[in-house]
This record gives C-alpha cells, sequence and structure tokens, in this order.
C-alpha cells in the first residue's frame, strides 16, 4: 500500500487572505512565501476524526482545526496575548502526552498549541 510523506500544505479560505497571512506569519512564525516554503521541525504529527457534534473545535461551522507544536506553550500564548490574540484562558495538561491551549485567529478559526510531553 502506498502511504503519504507527510503534509504539504494547509490551505485556508478567508475573507482577507493578505491579512490572515499575515496573522500567522507575524504571530505564529508560519513562513507563507510559497518559494521558499516553512521548513517543519520533525516529530509527531495526529490526524484524527471528531463526531460531528464535537464542540472541541469551538464553532460548529469549523471543519478541521490546525494544532501546532510549540516548544513553550506558555511563552507562546503570552506572546499572543501581548499582541492582541483571542487566546482561551484554559490550558489542559494531558500526561504523557503534553499541554494544550488554544487561540482563535482574526477570522474565527480556532487553532490548537501543543506541547508536547
Amino acid at each position: 500500500m502506498e502511504n503519504v510523506l507527510g503534509i504539504g500544505g494547509v490551505f485556508i479560505r478567508s475573507v482577507d487572505p493578505d491579512a490572515l497571512t499575515a496573522w500567522y506569519r507575524d504571530n505564529l512564525g508560519v513562513g507563507v512565501d510559497p518559494t521558499a516554503p516553512w521548513q517543519q521541525e520533525s516529530g509527531p504529527t495526529v490526524f484524527a476524526a471528531f463526531e460531528r457534534g464535537s464542540d472541541y473545535f469551538g464553532s460548529a461551522k469549523q471543519q478541521v482545526m490546525l494544532n501546532f507544536r510549540v516548544p513553550n506553550l506558555d511563552a507562546m500564548l503570552e506572546q499572543l496575548r501581548s499582541r492582541g490574540a483571542d487566546v482561551d484562558s484554559r490550558v489542559e495538561n494531558m500526561d504523557g502526552v503534553g499541554r494544550f491551549g488554544w487561540v482563535t485567529d482574526p477570522e474565527g478559526n480556532r487553532i490548537e498549541l501543543w506541547q508536547p510531553a
């Protein structure tokens, strides 16, 4: 059986693509230049399906949620707060898995930030 090698791109519909692109670049450091793609560090990637009625993604209209690995969740959440981002006040710990926090981008997409254990 053939298998994929990894995620080759993430594409998001947007009301203002330039502004949303700038937000991801300026707040999360995600490179967005197609001629010089973002080079991720190696690490685990989870692919999971959720029940249609799950409220884990925030808005019921959101069909997919991005999850980014971070080395220091507290520092990332503070950075986002200091820039006026909509950061969830909750942080969750999962034994053996890591810590999780959430931010919502300017167009209402909830993003999960994960500091692996």
